[in-house]
């Protein structure tokens, strides 16, 4: 595989599967919105709008699949975001059915 091929794929499944991303990032370890965004920039090449991401982390925190809670750090409020069990239940069904569905030979 070319690296071309390589990258455009990474940036296409990011920005696809951003919510499963970001899901996938908190389950290393919990993370405020810039830093999401920083290492969604830097592991998939992918550049990241706050009007994009914030409504997603919501979105991800209306669903239960992230819970989030205010801590202060130098004097900043910043809310730091960790996955939920159900968010990893989410991210363990998504894993299972890619897999499943590379694993097919039926295609024709």
């Amino acid at each position: 595989m070319t690296e071309t091929f390589k990258k455009e794929l990474v940036q296409r499944i990011t920005r696809n599967l951003l919510d499963i991303q970001i899901l996938r990032l908190t389950q290393t370890k919990p993370m405020w919105g810039y830093k999401i965004k920083k290492q969604v920039e830097a592991l998939f090449n992918v550049k990241l709008r706050h009007g994009t991401l914030y409504p997603l982390l919501n979105s991800l925190e209306q669903k239960g699949f992230l819970t989030s809670e205010k801590q202060q750090k130098k004097g900043r409020t910043r809310k730091v975001y960790t996955i939920t069990r159900k968010g990893q239940q989410y991210v363990e069904a998504y894993n299972s059915i890619l897999k499943e569905q590379i694993q097919k030979h039926d295609i024709r």
